[in-house]
């Protein structure tokens, strides 16, 4: 008679252990659930409702082929959205329970997106065409050298929050929340000497704050003060007076180091287009 074995529960009990192990953590990944007010970083995480992160990227403009970055990305929502609209979208984000949170949901959205975990204000993002942020005003103020020294033309929406003394380029109210939309403007802050087609042309001294521009320019033994002066993004345009007293508009594009370039025109009389190079000095 073959004498009766109790067999050992200790092998069973580590298969069901590595079996269970796996699946506990996953589903304790897939648990997480960000509650709106807890706090991150620099910031506590509060979601933006879907009307205002349309609203966002409609003033951005976003459209395919744009590089979009979302500074602060949370659960994702704004990457999401810029991705759905063929935008190269990418979002940083700082809590890594939150990065995976919104790699899985961008993953249920069928979206190809790059979403890491990061600290915005020592991430490269220069290169992006569109900037988004639902940051506080100081975070805000303390990323606007960083912004201010993007390309001219890149395109920055916050939501809710400000950039103080910068003041936007437009504003929308979306169910009672304010959007903030700025294009960075070209730094051509400086004396300029200007040629206007094969001649010299006037030397413009140029101040600037942000989108607004002021100053005066000498052409020949006359001096005047610019008018309609503005830059918007690379675009920069102004009218003043030639050696004869005819108002000349400038209109022209810059970068924040290199030449002003453009076509002068007479405002009134219907003289011919002249190209100009302005350089400073």
């Amino acid at each position: 008679m073959t004498p009766f074995r109790t067999l050992s529960p200790v092998p069973a009990l580590l298969a069901a252990l590595c079996f269970v192990l796996p699946v506990a953590a996953q589903k304790n990944e897939k648990e997480f659930v960000p509650q709106s007010g807890q706090a991150g970083k620099d910031v506590i995480w509060v979601p933006t409702p879907d009307e205002v992160v349309e609203k966002m990227l409609d003033l951005a403009q976003v459209q395919a082929g744009d590089r979009t970055i979302d500074l602060g990305s949370g659960d994702g929502k704004i990457v999401i959205a810029s991705a759905k609209r063929g935008a190269k979208a990418k979002g940083i984000e700082y809590n890594p329970d939150m990065v995976t949170l919104s790699k899985r949901l961008a993953q249920q959205a069928k979206v190809d997106v790059e979403l890491v975990q990061g600290d915005i204000f020592v991430s490269d993002f220069s290169n992006n065409d569109v900037v988004t942020l639902f940051l506080l005003p100081h975070l805000n103020v303390k990323l606007r050298p960083t912004l201010l020294a993007m390309k001219p033309g890149t395109r920055v929406v916050s939501h809710a929050f400000n950039m103080e003394d910068w003041e936007p380029d437009e504003t929308a109210n979306v169910s009672g929340r304010d959007v903030h939309f700025w294009r960075v403007p070209a730094n051509i802050e400086g004396t300029w000497r200007f040629r206007v087609g094969n001649n010299e042309g006037p030397v413009i001294r140029i101040r600037q704050q942000f989108q607004k521009i002021e100053g005066e320019a000498t052409w020949g033994t006359r001096a005047s003060p610019l008018a309609e002066a503005s830059v918007k993004g690379a675009r920069v345009q102004f009218a003043i007076n030639d050696p004869w007293g005819n108002l000349h508009r400038f209109e022209g594009y810059a970068d924040h180091r290199g030449p002003i370039v453009g076509v002068a025109a007479p405002f009134t009389g219907g003289g011919a287009q002249r190209l100009f190079v302005g350089t400073r000095q």
